[in-house]
């Protein structure tokens, strides 16, 4: 059983928060939202279409105006006042997290941590864009930039970290100058709302940050983007790893967030859990060996999968090429550093890898040569508001987070001064 907001005014249902007012889509159209885990209804968000949605843009248009005239000081405290309040309902945000994402609750609360730090990393980050000065080649010139706010933002945010996705964008955003359009996935809307109802609280101007929620054409993503999908283990310890690993595995509980030591909640749907499902039989019919789960959960509800580890692993089954974005470990035999490296990299994506060593020439080595945008060297925990978040190949390009984050959001200005070398005037 869900357990009851402190503040029921956070959950906001048929309506979006656009040019600082709670408003209905134009057609009166909504769409409805489950709890994965018990398939019981959470309530119901507006259906905005392209009209709505140009109201939106017109309202942060109109607003950037005078937001981007702000000082990164007066800019600052608006996030610092967000973010306090943030972590004043933190709680409550976690609730809705676990509501309507599924994850356990000790998670959901953990993610409210991590999404708040966004806001207070960029609002230190606000009063600190520099600009430089450039010496010239021409006797006379003086070259300078400044950095200035792209206007108006489109950010459209997953539903795997309802909380996270959405700070880590309007945080940068806003300490730049500019001003936010952001779709709630339409799987996870009310963490975002209420995240809007915080912002209108914490004083953010009309118009700045505007929230909209549509439930169409919403893509199939994943649980955790940066989740370990393939992992090698070299042959010599193949055996007494999956052996441990399994038995780790068996450990875990599944079932609704909400309950006591619950460790992994449901999938979000249930296409997600017929990915997971189709991934695994594919492996087994290549032969892989399942020594741990391998099967849907009906008698807790249509979304749950079991943690499941197959051995047997080869580069010819789906869970190597393609993201699974379920509870399945794939576990690769290898036999040199050559080989793992080229397994790794023939992946299409490039987000995150990990590997763990003692061998400090291998580190530099292997994590030179990994195709991904961030390595973990002995961790798995690699998500920080302080460091640069993105990767390469398909898995895209750019940064989010730390100081490299607010750069998406600025142009570079040049400015050239002529006639500078006139002699000093007596």
């Amino acid at each position: 059983m869900a357990p009851k907001l402190n503040d029921p005014s956070l959950f906001k249902v048929d309506v979006c928060y656009v040019n600082g007012e709670w408003v209905k889509a134009a057609s009166g159209k909504t769409f409805e939202v489950h709890d994965p885990a018990t398939g019981k209804l959470v309530g119901t968000c507006p259906e905005f279409d392209a009209k709505d949605t140009e109201k939106a843009i017109a309202a942060a248009a109109e607003a950037f105006k005078t937001f981007r005239t702000k000082t990164g000081r007066e800019r600052s405290k608006l996030l610092r006042k967000w973010y306090d309040l943030v972590m004043e309902n933190s709680e409550d945000l976690a609730k809705l997290i676990t509501l309507e994402n599924g994850k356990p609750f000790a998670d959901a609360k953990g993610e409210v941590n991590y999404a708040a730090q966004f806001f207070e990393w960029f609002s230190e980050e606000a009063p600190r864009i520099y600009g430089e000065t450039i010496p010239a080649t021409m006797p006379g010139n003086r070259v300078m930039t400044l950095k200035q706010p792209v206007g108006v933002c489109g950010l459209i945010t997953p539903w795997n970290f309802p909380a996270a996705m959405i700070t880590r964008k309007i945080g940068p955003a806003l300490a730049a100058g500019c001003t936010t359009v952001c779709k709630a996935p339409g799987e996870t809307p009310f963490t975002s709302l209420a995240l809007a109802e915080l912002a209108h609280r914490a004083g953010i101007p009309k118009g700045v940050v505007n929230v909209l929620t549509v439930h169409k054409n919403t893509p199939e993503v994943g649980e955790t983007c940066v989740c370990a999908n393939r992992i090698y283990i070299q042959k010599g310890i193949y055996d007494e790893f999956a052996e441990k690993f399994a038995e780790k595995v068996r450990a875990f509980k599944v079932g609704h967030g909400f309950e006591q030591g619950i460790t992994h909640g449901p999938l979000i749907h249930d296409r997600a859990v017929s990915k997971a499902d189709a991934h695994v039989r594919d492996a087994e019919n290549k032969g892989g060996k399942i020594i741990v789960g391998g099967q849907k959960m009906p008698e807790l509800g249509d979304n749950f999968y079991q943690p499941t580890v197959i051995t047997g692993m080869t580069k010819d089954m789906a869970i190597a090429c393609e993201e699974t974005f379920g509870p399945v470990a794939g576990l690769f035999p290898f036999e040199t550093e050559q080989e793992v490296v080229d397994l790794a990299n023939a992946a299409e994506v490039g987000l995150a890898g990990y590997f763990f060593s003692k061998d400090f020439e291998r580190i530099t080595r292997v994590a030179e040569t990994l195709e991904v945008g961030m390595v973990g060297v002995n961790t798995g925990l690699i998500s920080d508001a302080a460091s640069p978040f993105g990767g390469v190949k398909q898995s895209g390009f750019g940064r989010e987070g730390s100081r490299y984050g607010i750069e998406e959001y600025q142009h570079i200005k040049t400015i050239t001064y002529g006639g500078m070398s006139k002699p000093l005037q007596s």
